[in-house]
């Protein structure tokens, strides 16, 4: 039986705050929909003091802020967006496109289509999120997307230069200084300056999230990524030092990031709660890792692994750092969860920034049912079918019939008798 040493916020509390951002977002939206662009800059002029001529960056300006970028950034951004352009360019290969003649004059078969245009959204407010524009837009690039919309919130009152530098050279095609709801409802609705996408992808606070839960349908979404979710998973072999270092090291993204341990080691869960306090006295970011750890930080006892794997499952993070003995044992019996790092070696950091895994991934248990944004998210699979014989088109066509008469869809039912009649030799009655 698991034992709590520590627990987050409980669910209702969590519940209330979730309806109170689902109403905000719906208003924004509303606004947005009804008075296009006028609305989108009052909203930038009330959350971000940002009301340029033009939110969209001109060429010039796109030189003009990736100058401010040295060298060396240059090409660490360069490095990172190679590794998630490799990966993604692995991850196409294995898209197979297929036709089969599944009987005799019978041929069925699937296509795969790139999304013509999507709306990236790369977060950059308290932090800008470099990496978000790797993995948005250098993998749409590579699955094929023909327009590519990539926005921005400004940062320190304008574009921020290496967020700007890695969309320019990820492949946006057009560029904005524009950041939250607005941002996703402009690119989601269309206003009169700023072209609606056909799907959104990329992370975001909670409104972000909320804004394209509630956009889905209208347009498509890669998948509801909110809040920075991790989990550690150790056992003694690993000190306590080390996973108070990954908790805290997603903890600091938010004040509403869920940091978990979950360990079969009493001794291992309250060495780590003390070094996490020993840590928040040092880090940097401890104002906002603090308020995150105190409010939604839970550690977490099993009995055995069996148990942290039913416990790991139930919690569907969206990243999951294994440290124990036997990573592979959690690799081969673990369901639900975002991406899995294995091993002391690894961490979810590498996965943010630059190992090539794409760290746009399913939060709020949606890992139960998805898996995170990959070169697919942006191709269409699309069937297609061929009847190439008489023989064949009515022998489908007679199954076809009864089938549809056993429904009581007597139109469709015309649809496979006519053919019958006509491929049949049968005349026409």
């Amino acid at each position: 039986m698991p034992t709590y040493l520590k627990r987050g916020r409980d669910a209702e509390a969590v519940a209330e705050s979730d309806a109170a951002v689902r109403s905000t977002v719906e208003t924004i939206l509303a606004d947005i929909k009804k008075r296009g662009d006028a609305a989108v800059r009052e909203l930038s002029e009330r959350f971000d003091k940002w009301s340029p001529e033009s939110f969209r960056l001109t060429e010039s300006e796109i030189e003009q802020a990736m100058s401010r970028v040295s060298k060396r950034d240059l090409e660490d951004i360069r490095f990172a967006q190679a590794q998630v352009r490799n990966f993604a360019e692995k991850q196409l290969a294995c898209l197979k496109e297929l036709e089969v003649e599944t009987l005799p004059g019978v041929v069925l078969g699937h296509k795969n289509i790139p999304v013509q245009t999507i709306g990236c959204y790369v977060p950059g407010g308290k932090y800008p999120m470099v990496g978000s524009a790797h993995m948005s837009v250098v993998t749409a690039k590579v699955a094929g997307v023909k327009k590519i919309i990539a926005c921005a919130p400004p940062f320190k009152g304008g574009p921020h230069p290496a967020i700007v530098a890695a969309m320019h050279l990820g492949g946006a095609s057009e560029i904005y200084v524009l950041g939250g709801v607005q941002a996703v409802a402009a690119m989601g609705l269309g206003t009169e300056t700023i072209d609606r996408v056909d799907m959104l992808v990329g992370p975001g606070n909670a409104f972000v999230a909320e804004a394209k839960r509630q956009l889905y349908g209208r347009v498509g979404i890669d998948l509801f990524a909110g809040p920075t979710e991790t989990l550690v998973i150790a056992d003694d072999s690993v000190d306590g030092e080390i996973c108070a270092t990954d908790l805290l090291g997603q903890a600091e993204h938010g004040p509403t990031s869920p940091a978990v341990l979950l360990t079969n080691s009493e001794k291992l869960a309250r060495d780590t709660m003390a070094e996490v306090e020993r840590q928040l006295k040092v880090l940097p970011t401890a104002e906002i890792a603090s308020k995150s750890w105190a409010d939604y930080g839970e550690v977490i006892v099993c009995d055995s692994y069996e148990e942290m794997v039913t416990e790991a499952d139930r919690i569907a993070s969206e990243h999951v750092q294994v440290m124990t003995r036997d990573p592979d044992y959690f690799l081969q019996n673990m369901r639900n969860y975002g991406a899995l790092f294995l091993g002391p070696r690894t961490n979810v950091a590498y996965g943010d920034k630059v190992i090539g895994t794409n760290h746009t991934l399913p939060t709020k248990k949606a890992a139960r049912y998805t898996g995170g944004l990959w070169v697919g998210k942006f191709i269409k699979t699309c069937t297609y079918q061929r009847v190439l014989t008489d023989e064949a088109s009515t022998m489908i066509g007679e199954y076809c019939s009864r089938l549809c008469v056993l429904e009581g869809f007597y139109a469709h039912a015309e649809q496979a008798n006519i053919r019958v009649r006509r491929y049949g030799g049968r005349n026409e009655a």
